[in-house]
């Protein structure tokens, strides 16, 4: 199985390399690549870009970077650099893509531009609580999880799988995995007034927990993975 990887937040960036381990995991009959931003492009939803060269890198076996865009990144892997890959993975993402986020994520985009041209996708976030940190190695145990559970699900054509893990303590037991809905649980959105402007003051722990949404699974401390459509 052909699995291409990429990310919004960099391809130095923890999470990526976390996503290629859980690949790793899955054995032989896994072959992963990865093309991803040379820069962080988080929340920068699916640009693209058409009037400049799109410079491109090796870093190492299998690994390229691309001076773009995540979705750049993907049309650039297909198109350019020739790939056929059987699911295109982005992430994993350091904090949550859950509810509208989706419209708004470079980590979703990516995933959303391989559907656009036919390619099965998967895109992977986690949210962190304040005060906690990110444990990579257990974020690659719950994406191998993930993608052995996922890889035999079925998707049409214009669909896509979003997956949100939890934020979790140190030592918590693995949390289940629920399938759950993308839909509504807005943003909390303010902004503080200041000298010639506004900086955006809004509460991403404090938006709405909509029964049955991704953001109350993964706020309850499960894996959400919810069914995203074009």
């Amino acid at each position: 199985m052909e699995v291409l990887l990429s990310n919004d937040d960099g391809i130095d960036a923890p999470g990526l390399r976390a996503l290629f381990d859980a690949c790793g995991g899955l054995g032989n009959s896994v072959r992963a690549t990865v093309v991803a931003p040379e820069e962080c492009h988080s929340a920068g939803g699916h640009r693209v870009t058409t009037e400049r060269l799109l410079a491109v890198r090796q870093h190492a076996q299998d690994w390229v970077g691309v001076d773009g865009t995540p979705a750049d990144c993907v049309r650039v892997a297909l198109h350019g650099l020739r790939q056929k890959p059987d699911w295109v993975l982005s992430g994993i993402n350091s904090g949550g893509n859950l509810g509208a986020d989706v419209y708004l994520s470079g980590t979703v985009a990516a995933v959303r531009e391989a559907t656009i041209h036919g390619v099965r996708g998967i895109a992977f976030s986690h949210y962190l609580g304040r005060g906690l940190r990110f444990d990579w190695a257990r974020a690659t145990r719950w994406a191998q999880k993930v993608l052995s559970v996922l890889k035999d699900e079925t998707l049409q054509s214009d669909e896509f799988w979003n997956v949100n893990f939890p934020s979790l303590p140190n030592g918590a037991q693995d949390p289940e995995l629920v399938f759950c809905n993308h839909l509504g649980s807005s943003l909390h959105v303010a902004y503080e007034e200041v000298d010639g402007g506004f900086i955006y003051a809004g509460n991403y722990h404090a938006r709405a927990r909509d029964p049955g949404s991704d953001v109350e699974a993964c706020f309850n401390g499960a894996i959400a993975i919810s069914r995203v459509r074009l």
